[in-house]
């Protein structure tokens, strides 16, 4: 059974498998892809409607638990191009 996470942009609970996550390294925040770097992890929907909510709720800080501004700069360019290398075929509905 897959565990279940809450995206931080719509607050909706989904499998974890259906979400990105991501952690903070270093000020900035970083996709896991591999879902095997150490730390707090903050999950999202790959979609730029959630991405931008969670951004827009500056929700990122308070899920790493990290003090002071993350750079978050390239999160919405990250979602993209994952939305980019999924043909329509196989996006989800």
């Amino acid at each position: 059974m897959d565990p279940v996470r809450t995206c931080l942009g719509c607050r909706r609970r989904a499998p974890a498998s259906s979400l990105v996550r991501f952690v903070g390294r270093d000020g900035r925040v970083v996709p896991d892809a591999s879902g095997a770097m150490t730390g707090r992890g903050a999950w999202v929907h790959p979609t730029v409607e959630c991405v931008e909510s969670s951004l827009r709720r500056r929700a990122f800080g308070r899920a790493l638990r990290e003090n002071g501004v993350l750079d978050t700069s390239g999160l919405q360019q990250y979602v993209l191009s994952l939305n980019q290398s999924v043909s329509p075929d196989e996006a989800p509905r």
